[in-house]
């Protein structure tokens, strides 16, 4: 069992029950729903199968659906593309019309009035890249720096322009809807920029909505305002392939370190995303960059990798998975080497208390070689707070609630148990027993350590600790606090 949690995007390649079930029998943790692609229709079906499979297998496992977010695309063109060269002319309309090698227009109008002359206009992930030689009030007049193909829906990147648009557009908005309707446990926010995006989508969620908020890291603003933004997020997604055409290619293997080590800190979970193992989109064998790359995500601490068209449209999908765990177990068996185990931070804006036991329950399992620590949480925050310390033994979260648990398959080393608890703490140590015994966590008489709360009617109330041998039920053995 891995401690590192997999992401994998559904899409034509795995939208049936069977691909579903052997993702989930292959490692897979949380499932994303890219609304890029596709119709609210199909999502709504893709996510009834995985309900469907994960209740048949009584398996925990957590659905992220993705906004899209306020993309820039180049409006229909004329034959669908035309070719462009460097030094040549190139002019963007506010007006909506059918583009040509003379000019074209896009799906946001505002654009001409906001970027200044200097600019650089990017499209299609920056294949073609243009310089805004002159602005005015109606168009744009570019120079090519770069040339190719110029294509119908492009995206297009102003990484040197400040952009006055909402993070949500009309079609997130109606997204947004269906999945607070359908209950998802986690909703992503792409190109965030600024807090400020995160509290627009809060205020649209209701005030008992326990949907979790993912921040998009993929535009040079929010390298800017990164720490707001971890601030005001739940999970933080390092999205590599907009964060590359945004600023030189170069830069992001060392943004991406910062931003891991950023959550790390912060103890909010990191997610690394794009093209993790691109070439298994078409071949059954990864090469040996993307394994290191892999690796190397997972030594500086993210707690999730994801799979986006390796999974969604790709031939091998299920090879993708397992790549990832191999690549996770080898690396993971290192850090346990080093036994390199992170302090929690006593400045983290949580409840003091709850911080103190985390991290005392971290030092006692280091010291007392503990088989496990098992942790009783109504939100999931203390098992999130015990996954950032990497203690090297796994942590099982338990709760009565199964949101709360599919919630916490994001967080690494973190195996969620959904189970009712017991009032009278020896009956509750006797269940966690029989939990972890019927499961093959533990034997008999190994030593574990037990977080809990004595107040079970109040929230974050975390306060307890136990030092607690498993007993197979014949005798039970005297519990230490």
């Amino acid at each position: 069992m891995i401690h590192t949690k997999i992401v994998a995007t559904l899409g034509p390649a795995t939208d049936s029950e069977e691909m579903i079930r052997q993702l989930i029998d292959g490692g897979v943790d949380i499932f994303r729903l890219n609304f890029s692609h596709g119709t609210l229709e199909q999502h709504a079906a893709t996510y009834r199968r995985i309900c469907k499979v994960r209740e048949q297998m009584d398996a925990l496992v957590a659905v992220m659906g993705d906004l899209c977010g306020p993309k820039i695309r180049v409006d229909p063109i004329e034959d669908d593309v035309f070719e462009i060269s460097r030094g040549e002319t190139l002019e963007i309309f506010a007006e909506h019309r059918v583009g040509s090698a003379d000019g074209v227009s896009t799906n946001r109008p505002e654009l001409v009035r906001e970027v200044k002359a200097g600019h650089r206009l990017l499209i299609d992930d920056g294949a073609v890249r243009l310089r805004v030689k002159e602005s005015h009030d109606d168009h744009l007049i570019c120079t090519c720096e770069v040339g190719g193909e110029i294509r119908t829906r492009k995206g297009i990147n102003c990484p040197d322009s400040d952009l006055e648009m909402s993070a949500l557009t009309d079609k997130d908005i109606e997204d947004l809807e269906w999945a607070v309707e359908a209950r998802l446990d986690y909703i992503a926010l792409s190109f965030v920029r600024s807090a400020k995006d995160l509290h627009e989508l809060r205020e649209r969620l209701p005030l008992d909505d326990e949907m979790r908020v993912v921040a998009k890291i993929e535009t040079v603003h929010a390298i800017r305002y990164l720490n707001d933004i971890i601030e005001a997020s739940d999970v933080i997604l390092v999205a590599r392939g907009d964060l590359g055409v945004e600023m030189d290619l170069a830069r992001v293997p060392i943004l991406q370190k910062k931003i891991v080590r950023a959550c790390q800190n912060a103890a909010k979970p990191c997610i690394v995303a794009t093209q993790m193992l691109q070439s298994m989109v078409e071949s059954p064998v990864a090469t040996r960059a993307e394994v290191s790359d892999v690796a190397n995500a997972i030594l500086d601490k993210t707690d999730c990798v994801m799979l986006s068209a390796e999974t969604s449209v790709g031939t091998y999908p299920l090879e993708s998975v397992e790549t990832l765990t191999k690549t996770a177990q080898y690396t993971e068996e290192d850090l346990r080497l080093r036994n390199r185990a992170s302090r929690i931070d006593a400045n983290l804006t949580m409840r003091r208390v709850t911080t103190a036991v985390a991290h005392g329950a971290s030092l006692l399992a280091r010291e007392l070689d503990a088989k496990l620590v098992a942790v009783w949480t109504g939100t999931g925050n203390t098992a999130r707070l015990l996954s950032k310390t990497r203690l090297g033994v796994p942590v099982i979260g338990l709760s009565k609630d199964a949101h709360v648990c599919r919630r916490m398959a994001m967080y690494f080393g973190v195996t969620p148990i959904c189970m009712e608890r017991h009032r009278d703490v020896l009956q509750m140590l006797r269940e966690v027993d029989d939990a972890l015994l019927q499961r093959n966590l533990v034997k008999p008489n190994d030593l574990i350590v037990v977080v809990a709360g004595t107040r079970l009617e109040h929230q974050g109330a975390t306060n307890a600790l136990f030092i607690h041998l498993v007993s197979d039920g014949d005798e039970f053995t005297p519990v230490f606090r």
